[in-house]
């Protein structure tokens, strides 16, 4: 199982995931977000850093242009889209980063193999979460999907158990954020262990 963990802000926390062995790391280009990167690690920092826990830029409806500049100036190995994007935006993206495709699971009705079906050649992973509440995480062993991906939203250490539990073939890694923060944009680095060990991991 794969960890994201979304939100860094700090290229020292970013040297403690890659120490940790986290997979993926967040790196939030969202400017109304309380988690926007902005200055707070020079872009040159992040380039040159030599790390195996992939750079991924979160962005929301950016433009085109704003995201390969990102991907250039940071160094960056992965985009996260959380808006609106459609297929082409995720095809010309997909010629440089590997590319995850955010996708809001507010009704729980929805059916998920037809929301995601047009985006499954452009993308390299889906991501699956509902920011204002735990889903249920059930409704996706209904759902053939057929690409690798993550689940998130409300994850705690507590839910370990539940996360074990999922045996979709194309289950892929877990996203974490808020709760595992001292303040936003910096991670509790013990509850991120906690979590692993939780996961047998």
């Amino acid at each position: 199982m794969n960890i994201k963990v979304c939100g860094i802000t700090q290229l020292k926390q970013l040297q403690q995931l890659d120490g940790l062995n986290i997979d993926f790391a967040g790196l939030d280009f969202q400017k109304d977000s309380v988690r926007f990167l902005g200055d707070k690690i020079p872009a040159d920092d992040l380039k040159e850093s030599d790390f195996d826990v992939k750079k991924t830029g979160v962005f929301n409806n950016a433009e085109m242009i704003d995201m390969l500049d990102a991907i250039d100036a940071y160094g960056l190995d992965v985009i996260q889209l959380n808006g609106n994007e459609n297929t082409e935006v995720c095809a010309d993206l997909s010629e440089e980063v590997e590319v995850i495709k955010t996708f809001q699971l507010a009704d729980e009705k929805m059916d998920i193999d037809e929301m995601v079906a047009e985006y499954d050649e452009v993308c390299d992973y889906y991501l699956f979460e509902n920011t204002a509440k735990k889903f249920d995480w059930k409704i996706l062993a209904k759902a053939k999907i057929e690409k690798p991906f993550f689940i998130g939203g409300v994850i705690t250490v507590e839910d370990a158990a539940a996360i074990k539990k999922i045996k979709h073939p194309d289950f892929y890694g877990i996203n974490i954020n808020t709760h595992f923060e001292k303040e936003p944009g910096v991670k509790d680095m013990g509850l991120i262990l906690q979590l692993k060990k939780a996961l047998g991991w």
